[in-house]
Order: C-alpha cells, then sequence, then structure tokens
C-alpha cells in the first residue's frame, strides 16, 4: 500500500517565509548598513563593536634633500562604534479553535499580517533614529535664486567635498520631496515611476538616479524632510532570539541581514493558539576622522581632532538658507571641518 505523507506545517519554512516578506517590506532600515545577532551574544551591555576603517595623512619628503632628517612614520589604527540592542519589536495574537477552523484556515494569513506589523515597528523607529541624527550639514530646498535641481548638484558636491564615497549614495526623501521632484520637468523623474517590475517595497519606493544619488522615498519621513547618505551612515541591527525549548512549535530565520522569530503554542484553558512574531533591533550613526591639509606646511597632511558625522546631509524642503559649519564661531569641531572641507557659512568675526 503506497504511503502519502501528511502535509504538516514546518515552523522553520513559514518563519524562512516570513523573514523574506519583513526584509522586502522595508524600505528605510533597507538603506542602513546591516549587523547581526550573533556578535552580541555574550557581550557586555547588550552591545557590539562595529570596526570602522582608520585614516592615515599623506607626508612628502624633499626632493634631493641632504638625508639630515628622518622621514615621519604614522600609526594606523581602526575604531569601533558601539551599537547596543535597544528593543525587542514583536506582534502577538490569539486564535480561537473556531477562528482557526472556519476564518482563516491556517496560518499563512496571519503570520504575513504580523511581520506586516513588525516591519512597520521597525520603520517607524528608524525613521525617528533619522531624524535625530547629529547632521552637520543641512541644505534648504528653498534657497532664493536656486532650484531643485541645483539644491540636488549641490547636495552632491558638498558630499564630495566631506570625502563620502560615490558608490552607493541615497537620497531618501519624504512625500513633499516627492511631488516636487516629480513636478520638476529639468529632473524628468515622472518617467521612471511604474517602469520596472517591483520585488521589494525598497525597489516601489525608488524613483530612479540622478546627480549620483538613487532617489527613494519615504512615506513614513515627514513631507519636508530628505537625507543625502550613504549605507554605512547607519548601522540597523537585528537579530531573532532563540527558539525556547518549552516551546512545541517555533523557527528563527534571516534573510539578506534582517531576522525574526515565530513561536506558537496552545492555552488549553481557553482553547486558543497563541503566534508572537518578533525580533531584536538596534541603530548607530556612523562618525569619521577626517584627513586635512596643514595650512601652514601644505606639504604635510594632519588627521582631524575632531570626529565628524559626514557620511549623511539633511535636506530640508522649506528652509530657505543652508546650515553650514561656521568657519569662525567659537565651535572648535564646526571650524575643524571647515578648514578640511572648505564647506561652512560666511565668516563674521564671531570667533571666541
Amino acid at each position: 500500500m503506497a504511503y502519502t505523507e501528511h502535509d504538516v506545517v514546518k515552523p522553520d519554512k513559514i518563519a524562512a517565509t516570513a523573514a523574506v516578506a519583513l526584509e522586502e517590506s522595508l524600505v528605510v532600515p533597507a538603506v542602513f548598513q546591516r549587523e547581526g545577532i550573533d556578535q552580541f551574544k555574550g557581550a557586555k551591555d547588550d552591545a557590539i563593536n562595529v570596526k570602522v576603517e582608520g585614516v592615515l595623512p599623506y607626508r612628502t619628503y624633499g626632493w634631493r634633500n641632504d638625508r639630515s632628517t628622518e622621514i615621519q612614520f604614522d600609526t594606523y589604527a581602526e575604531r569601533t562604534v558601539q551599537v547596543n540592542f535597544g528593543g525587542d519589536v514583536y506582534s502577538g495574537v490569539q486564535l480561537t479553535d473556531e477562528q482557526n477552523e472556519m476564518d482563516l484556515q491556517g496560518w499563512a494569513k496571519l503570520m504575513a499580517k504580523q511581520t506586516e506589523a513588525v516591519g512597520k515597528g521597525l520603520e517607524y523607529q528608524a525613521v525617528d533614529y533619522l531624524l535625530n541624527a547629529p547632521y552637520e550639514v543641512t541644505l534648504g530646498g528653498a534657497v532664493s535664486g536656486r532650484s531643485l535641481r541645483k539644491t540636488l548638484i549641490r547636495a552632491r558636491e558638498v558630499m564630495n567635498k566631506l570625502r563620502v564615497p560615490k558608490e552607493g549614495r541615497t537620497l531618501l526623501i519624504g512625500s513633499g520631496w516627492e511631488n516636487e521632484l516629480l513636478s520638476d520637468a529639468d529632473l524628468n523623474l515622472a518617467v521612471n515611476v511604474g517602469e520596472a517590475e517591483a520585488v521589494s517595497a525598497l525597489r516601489e519606493a525608488t524613483l530612479g538616479r540622478r546627480y549620483g544619488f538613487n532617489i527613494v522615498t519615504s512615506d513614513e519621513l515627514p513631507a519636508d524632510f530628505a537625507v543625502a547618505m550613504v549605507s554605512s551612515a547607519f548601522i540597523f541591527a537585528t537579530g531573532a532570539p532563540s527558539v525556547p525549548q518549552s516551546v512545541p512549535f517555533g523557527a528563527s530565520a534571516s534573510y539578506n541581514g534582517v531576522a525574526l522569530r515565530w513561536i506558537r503554542d496552545y492555552d488549553s484553558t481557553r482553547l486558543m493558539d497563541r503566534s508572537i512574531v518578533n525580533t531584536y533591533k538596534g541603530f548607530r550613526t556612523v562618525s569619521d576622522f577626517l584627513i586635512g591639509r596643514d595650512n601652514a606646511n601644505p606639504s604635510q597632511g594632519f588627521v582631524s581632532e575632531h570626529e565628524h558625522f559626514v557620511r549623511a546631509i539633511k535636506l530640508d524642503l522649506d528652509a530657505t538658507a543652508d546650515v553650514l559649519p561656521d568657519p569662525d564661531g567659537p565651535d572648535a569641531k564646526q571650524k575643524e571641518l571647515f578648514e578640511i572641507t572648505g564647506i561652512g557659512g560666511t565668516a563674521d568675526g564671531a570667533s571666541a
């Protein structure tokens, strides 16, 4: 007699499918650099250190000099930035026997909704982190005599001067920016909308590429907010907790750096199934030491005294003026950034 295998719901398969769905539902966290949970396990204060490459100044040695002085040696040191897990994003539901049998007929639909809820939680928290980042440059979108196209070109110029890598630059925008950019005939972005078949929320949100930026819309951002960035400006850490041994039905899964856990058990006192989908998360900005040129001795370079958050700059659609480092004010950090990059406001003699 032939044996027919039972059609069994496998938690690892459902969790894996949910992990893919979660990753593909993200927009703002999707443009952040991603880190996993394994590095956090056993770490003090629920934190890991993410390595950031070091920098070295350049030196020159006189041509045909008398060799009376030695060359100068520098020490290369990589830095670490600490990322802490800051919460547990979850969705928990209860399902009665009647609902399971008569209404939903399985867990696939409910899992999709729970995954959607967790994704929305990650999205909102990533947006909050983005809005509160310590931007050192803000460009106005309503500066007199400067079109939006020229504002994007200015953003490119600023990022070039800040030594931000040209690869992988993103312009993440709110709905107000989207409306203005799509309406700008000079940018000709409207023709890109709907051309490509969307395979993820990030791809669906991408308007096109202009001036070295992938332009991505997020409906969760304030309408007048935008940020020009590279992914390494922000770290997004996520991890799936382990499945407890006491839980008979559960699995953890990850996809493209985004992880979740699904656990399910039965409350026999109320004849209800319980389903929980959750993930750990953490966010962090990345600052850098910069290489400058010594004005007193142009043949030599130097490493900045301060760390600067330059991998991302802010754009404000309604602002009528740029907010740039003060070249002669009391803030030594702003003065240093101006001296190294040339990005700064108008000197007004207000140095303390």
